[in-house]
């Protein structure tokens, strides 16, 4: 007798593809598409025609510890002083926020959560140190909610840069952004950032800007440069500019910052840059700086940490701005080769955008804060979850413990 193992079975054949499943398969797709169609459009809140959302912006005495973060610990740090300098995003954003059409006073029904703060000019007044900064942050996030329902993914923290008026020796965290609050890759790993700095930050291993939620916003312009009754200063015609580039910034030891002041001693009739004094008679002030400044046809501004400057500067008074890595030759020689109808073409097309530098109402059409607020309506999430939470059947949403969101008591557990 055979053994079962020397059964032979018949080979499966693999299913024909015949002319019903071919006409079954376009008779499907064309279903499909006339359902979608008809049914399904993109979503007019968010990628549509028009801005509908609803913020609601915490007040500074509805959470423990959010006006020490807007005020300094002994509440002398006044909004007006902090409106002035690069720092002045944080005040104008949240201000033009409270004025809003776009905000709410009811938290259930916001989409987004604006936590105000002048964190960074706090700091430069002696108003908080670092580990005040950062225990205050910790201790208003565990008092939010909506933050723990979320897990921060629908709250709005604002950093700026840091370019004051003034050198400040010991500033350790000149553009240091969300790494003034130095616990932020653990709380705001999720929140939604405006900040200027998007591509690194001095002595950081690592940039705290993520592209997928984040946002690029313009830095502070004085106000005096775009108010409506004609800037402080305007840009001289190009006939009139004595230079072809300018570099106004200090050398702090970078590479290409130290190759364009060499350079400027090798053609000091086609580039400028002086050494810049930040204390004493021979410091520039402020419309000595822009006088400087509009003087060149273009700004050059070396790529390492710091162009924020002159990135909203340059609409206004250079209207021309090249980003250099490691200085050579061949940077300035692209500026040679253009002529004056070029660079006028550039200047053209600068002066269509540099409305979206100019912190202004969001009934002006076209704003940084008009800008913002479309970036904030595409971060719009219409599930608010978290690891830290559930959706029953109805809608509830629970923790771990299975206690029902109206019922959350702060201090909120963190991560």
């Amino acid at each position: 007798m055979g053994s079962l193992n020397n059964k032979t079975y018949p080979r499966s054949l693999p299913p024909q593809c015949t002319r019903t499943h071919q006409i079954g398969a376009l008779a499907l797709i064309a279903v499909t598409f006339l359902i979608t169609r008809a049914s399904v459009s993109w979503p007019e809140r968010g990628y549509g025609s028009r801005l509908s959302l609803k913020i609601y912006v915490y007040e500074e005495d509805e959470i423990d510890g959010l006006r020490e973060l807007m005020r300094g610990r002994d509440g002398r740090v006044s909004a007006e002083a902090c409106v002035k300098g690069q720092w002045g995003t944080q005040v104008k954003v949240h201000e033009l926020l409270l004025k809003s059409r776009f905000r709410t006073m009811k938290k259930e029904e916001a989409d987004l959560f604006f936590v105000p703060s002048y964190v960074k000019c706090v700091r430069i007044m002696g108003g908080l140190n670092d580990k005040e900064i950062n225990q205050t942050y910790v201790k208003v996030i565990s008092q939010m909610p909506y933050f723990r329902r979320s897990g921060g993914r629908d709250h709005i923290f604002i950093f700026p840069r840091c370019l004051s008026e003034l050198f400040i020796p010991g500033d350790t965290v000149s553009g240091a952004g969300p790494h003034l609050f130095r616990s932020w890759a653990t709380y705001l790993n999720r929140s939604i950032i405006l900040t200027p700095e998007g591509d690194r930050t001095d002595k950081r291993d690592i940039s705290a800007f993520n592209t997928w939620k984040d946002i690029i916003i313009p830095g502070n312009v004085d106000d005096g440069m775009t108010r409506s009754g004609g800037p402080l200063l305007q840009p001289l015609p190009l006939s009139k500019r004595k230079y072809l580039a300018n570099f106004l910034g200090r050398a702090q030891g970078k590479i290409g910052r130290l190759q364009l002041i060499e350079l400027s001693k090798q053609f000091p009739d086609k580039l400028e840059s002086p050494e810049l004094k930040f204390s004493g008679p021979d410091k520039l002030g402020r419309m000595e700086y822009f006088q400087h400044l509009r003087n060149a046809k273009f700004c050059l501004a070396p790529r390492v940490n710091h162009h924020g400057l002159f990135a909203f500067l340059s609409p206004i008074l250079c209207l021309t701005l090249i980003l250099v890595r490691i200085l050579d030759h061949n940077s300035l020689a692209t500026c040679l080769v253009l002529s004056d109808k070029d660079i006028e073409k550039m200047i053209s097309l600068g002066k269509q955008v540099r409305c979206f530098w100019v912190y202004a109402p969001e009934e002006v059409p076209c704003s940084a804060m008009v800008g913002i607020l479309w970036e904030l309506q595409r971060k719009v999430r219409r599930f608010h979850q978290s690891t830290e939470t559930f959706w029953l059947h109805n809608g509830t949403i629970i923790n771990r413990n299975l206690v029902e969101f109206h019922n959350w008591k702060p201090p909120m557990p963190l991560p």
